[in-house]
């Protein structure tokens, strides 16, 4: 039978955080500041971690989502004074990379996909095709800007303009961001805020990425071999778990699947 011994010194404990998907307001699947606050508050308040890593595989999404999942982590990175190291597996794209931005050091792999700082808005527009069919458009607002953007109307120029300056001031939000939390690493000489993505060791060189490295051999380098890992992550009720939410979550899924498809994986 072991006995506690006080004077012994413990291992080293590394919380993990797995960050997975695209980053939206709500629903079963993917990110958002609500279903991984418990998550993250855990990772920095069980014992005293020695570091929290974040495992990070994210083609982007919801700009404020990737803002508040981000400022947790740097918070309590800061009030705990635990240190954090982002690690990039397939992709930290655009709202990926927000989160990415939240750790002290950022580790990819040689394939790894990296940037796509930008901002972007899709729409369709089926007015032509109405008409075709004889189906009448039928809207009454009180307000003029409240059928902005209706994709059953003819796009407005002043739609497009208000639109343009949404995108360029939440794209500003994104640049300021990035430089101040890689300030000192960024290339010089190469634009980084085109929306363009660098891939592996091309991330590191334009420094929006540090080192080449996965997150076990990096950890124990850095805390021993003896280092243990206590992993936390979104979790799903019950009942999500048995079904009830079916068709919330196939739709949630070809979503996810068209936003890593966009980088090809």
């Amino acid at each position: 039978m072991k006995r506690w011994i006080p004077f012994l010194k413990s291992e080293p404990v590394v919380s993990v955080v797995r960050l997975q998907g695209a980053i939206g307001a709500g629903g079963a699947r993917g990110l958002s500041d609500r279903a991984m606050a418990d998550a993250i508050e855990k990772a920095f308040s069980r014992g005293k971690p020695a570091a929290v890593a974040l495992e990070i595989n994210s083609p982007g999404g919801s700009a404020v989502q990737s803002s508040l999942i981000a400022a947790r982590i740097m918070r309590l990175s800061r009030e705990k004074d635990i240190p954090v190291f982002s690690f990039v597996e397939d992709i930290a794209a655009s709202g990926g990379y927000w989160l990415a931005t939240a750790g002290e050091q950022i580790y990819v792999d040689r394939g790894s996909i990296v940037g796509s700082i930008g901002v972007i808005a899709a729409t369709f527009g089926v007015q032509e095709a109405m008409g075709k069919i004889g189906i009448e458009r039928r809207i009454h607002t009180a307000g003029k800007s409240k059928s902005f953007l209706d994709p059953f109307q003819p796009e407005k120029p002043a739609d497009v303009k208000r639109l343009r300056g949404m995108l360029d001031e939440l794209h500003s939000y994104f640049k300021d961001h990035v430089t101040e939390r890689r300030a000192g690493k960024l290339a010089d000489d190469k634009d980084l805020f085109t929306g363009e993505v660098w891939v592996g060791e091309r991330a590191i060189e334009v420094g929006l990425a540090d080192q080449l490295g996965q997150m076990v051999p990096v950890m124990k380098d850095r805390f021993g071999d003896k280092v243990r890992f206590r992993r936390y992550g979104q979790k799903r009720g019950l009942f999500q778990r048995f079904g009830t939410q079916v068709v919330d979550d196939a739709v949630a899924g070809l979503e996810e699947r068209a936003a890593f498809a966009r980088f090809g994986l």
